[in-house]
């Protein structure tokens, strides 16, 4: 009879980092939770920023399409 592979304890992995850990939340530490919602916030900064961009081309196009109407 082949031996049974060893099982791995129940486990979460850091939503940050990758590691994996045990007990409860999302991240593996209190460095990894800050530099996430750091890194979080520099990216609804740029989505922002993206955003505030498309709506002035947009104004841009309709007025130049009513100024050659």
């Amino acid at each position: 009879m082949a031996d049974q592979p060893e099982r791995i304890p129940q486990h979460r992995h850091c939503r940050n980092c990758g590691k994996a850990f045990t007990g409860d939340g999302q991240f593996c530490s209190e460095e990894c939770k800050s530099s996430a919602g750091a890194e979080a916030k520099k990216k609804i900064k740029k989505l922002f920023f993206v955003w505030i961009g498309i709506v002035a081309v947009t104004i841009v196009a309709v007025a130049m399409y009513y100024l050659i109407l």
